[in-house]
Formats: C-alpha cells, structure tokens, sequence
C-alpha cells in the first residue's frame, strides 16, 4: 500500500520500530526459515499486539480497538507480514469480534470481547461441510430446540485450526423446511471437551496439519449461545464477507515472497552471471510484480470506499480470485530460482531445525513445502471458478 501522507509514512516507520523492537529473535528466525509457528510462539505475538493496543486496532475503541485511519490497520499487517510476523488469527480478530460488535447482544460482547483481546479463547470457523463448501447455503449441521439448549448433530470440514482452537463459531440448520439460506443460525460451541465433539485432522500433500474434520454427536449448547434471531445467521454471516476479502488477498504475504525471490535471484548463479539478470527470470519476476501492484492499488480502492462510509459489495470477489493466483505464482517463482534444490521436500529439517542431508542453502529448505502448500488456495475460502461467477453475475451483469 502506498503512502500517500506524511502522516500515514510516519505511522509506518512506527510500526516498523515497534517491530525491531518487539518481535522476538525466537520467532523471526522460524520465519526467516520458512518454518511454521507453534500454537505458543503466536500467541506469544498476540499477547505482545494486545500489550500495545494493537491486537485488534479495526474494532471500535469502546470494545478495545484503535481510533486510526481506515487504512492504518492494513499498514500494520502489511510491515508485519513483510517482518514475517505471525498473522492474527483471522477468526478472532476480523470475523467473531466484528461480528459480536455488530450482533451480539450486550451480554455476549461483555463475555467474549475482553476474552479474544485477551487470547484466553483460539476460534475455528465452523461452515464448510462434506458435500457444503462453495453451496454453503446447503449445509445440513442441525441443531434442534430442546428448551433453553439446542441439540447439535452434524459434521464440518476443511476447519482450519480446529486442533488448536478450543472454541468455534458455527452455522447450524434450525429450520430443515425453510429455504436453505432462511433457516441457518449462527451459534457459538464454547466447550471442545465436550465429549460430543472430535476433531479428525486432515494433513496436507507436505505433512503439514491446518485443515480438520469435526463431528458433533448430540453436543448441547445453550441458546444464549446464538447470536443473531434464529434462523437469520446466513444474514450474520455474509455482513462480513466483503470485509473478509479485502485481507484474503495476502497481499502483504505475497510482497514477502516476491521481494525473497528477488533477493535469492541475487544469490543465485545462472552460467556466468547472477539469475536476476537473466532475461526470463526478470520477465516472470516483473510479471509477478505488476499483477501485486494492480492487486494492492484495488484493496488502496476498496479500503477509501469503506472510508467513505460505502458498503462493499461483491465485487471483493476479485480480490480473493486475484490474490490467490499471484500468490501461486509468486511461490512457483521462488521455489523454481533455486532451481533443483526447490523439489525435494525435507519433512525433518523442515519441522525441527535438523538440516543434515539437505544438500542446499539454507533458504530452500522451506521452499517445496511452501509451493505445495499454496497450490489448495485458488479452492480454499470459495474457489477462484465460484468468485469469477459471483463476479461476471453480480458486478458485471452477465
């Protein structure tokens, strides 16, 4: 994101301090590898955002947020992103806690706000279903009305972070009769010991565990526990989509990746110079280049609109379509500078810090994980087929 004010350049270089500073040498050395971050070590990072008031700096102040410009929250995950910080958790900073703000009853923000700026509590998202993904609205996950508790029988799938979480939101079916985006309900699953309740990992092509399965067996949950009227949690739900997207496209994530490249092109030889200066390197670097910069200019857009009090609507679909893709191929780009050395997949030195029988730099140890990684992202979070159709429908009006 550029910046365009003095002030705006003067709150960046704040952050950038803040993170010199603050950002743990344990932790930037995994990010520099490429290795992944421990349940603690992140919440290690959250507790010292939430030390300095930045943990959830979008959200009202009144509810423990910032008084900043729109855009000083994406400056703030654009440095951090570029430090290799780890990432708030999505569900708890941009999906729960705005919507608990706006529809929550005053009961549920007095409880569960101070909890997420705390990070007493980890939030999985509970939507995605075998048979349900992109067709949300066909979820079959029922909770029926026994008193003051609902009843939850069903399963959810592809449930990022569910091993670490220990509760989640969820969209549940409390009317089978009525049309299927009329009689969904949003509730919250507050306890994961709950003997109803497994949580079944599904590991990635690289080893790696995000994604889960979640089955809940006559779990009980009391209807103080839902938020919104019955019945209208799609409503609930989609308020937040547009805004979601504007951080889907990982925009300040695929600057990392691309500024890398660029860096162990430098490094790396290519006959009898440098591979930075070979012609079709460049032209795939530049090519990368100009796609982010098209990318971050239209969240730059997006993110004056919402300024100025204008509703986003679906056309942040492109961001979701478009991030994803630049994304790939950023990572195909970094992982194919190192040429050989960015195949083979090393799961122990990858995991543990044990580089022996990795025969290459350091810097690539990470590289194929990565690569494999990012390839489920043009499907994760709505596949990039179903945003261009949201987009060709209700932007262009085709």
């Amino acid at each position: 994101m550029q910046d365009l004010r003095p002030e705006d350049q003067a709150f960046r270089q704040e952050v950038r301090d803040f993170i010199n500073k603050r950002f743990p040498d344990e932790l930037r050395a995994i990010a520099d590898s490429g290795r992944e971050f421990s349940r603690e070590q992140i919440l290690t990072w959250h507790r010292i955002l939430a030390e300095q008031g930045w943990l959830a700096p979008a959200w009202p102040a009144e509810y423990g947020g910032q008084d900043w410009p729109v855009h000083w929250p994406f400056i703030l995950e654009e440095e951090m992103a570029q430090a290799g910080c780890p990432p708030v958790l999505p569900f708890n900073i941009k999906m729960l806690g705005p919507i608990l703000i706006a529809n929550g009853t005053d009961e549920q923000k007095a409880y569960w706000l101070p909890r997420i700026l705390s990070c007493e509590d980890w939030w999985c998202q509970g939507y995605s279903e075998p048979g349900s993904g992109s067709d949300l609205a066909s979820l079959k996950t029922r909770a029926v009305r026994d008193g003051d508790e609902y009843v939850i029988n069903g399963s959810k799938i592809w449930t990022t972070g569910a091993h670490n979480a220990n509760k989640m939101f969820c969209l549940v079916r409390t009317d089978p009769d009525a049309k299927p985006q009329e009689g969904i309900s949003f509730v919250l699953i507050e306890n994961f010991d709950d003997p109803g309740i497994t949580v079944r990992p599904i590991h990635f092509i690289n080893g790696r565990q995000s994604f889960n399965q979640v089955f809940f067996d006559d779990v009980r949950i009391p209807v103080s526990n839902r938020v919104g009227p019955e019945n209208e949690g799609w409503t609930v739900a989609k308020s937040l989509l547009s805004h979601e997207r504007l951080g889907g496209a990982r925009a300040a994530e695929i600057r990392r990746a691309v500024e890398r490249a660029r860096d162990v092109a430098t490094r790396e030889s290519s006959g009898a110079g440098r591979l930075i200066d070979e012609d079709w390197f460049a032209r795939r670097l530049w090519a990368v280049e100009v796609d982010l910069l098209a990318l971050e200019q239209t969240i730059v857009r997006f993110v004056a609109d919402a300024a100025d009090g204008k509703t986003l609507g679906p056309e942040t679909s492109l961001l979701k379509a478009r991030g994803s893709a630049t994304n790939q191929a950023a990572r195909d780009l970094l992982a194919d500078a190192v040429g050989y050395y960015g195949l083979p997949f090393e799961r122990d030195a990858f995991e543990f810090d044990d580089e022996d029988g990795f025969f290459g730099p350091e810097y690539a140890i990470a590289l194929a994980g990565d690569r494999y990684s990012i390839r489920g992202s043009t499907i994760a979070g709505g596949s990039r087929e179903v945003q261009a159709m949201v987009t060709a429908k209700r932007v262009l009006g085709l």
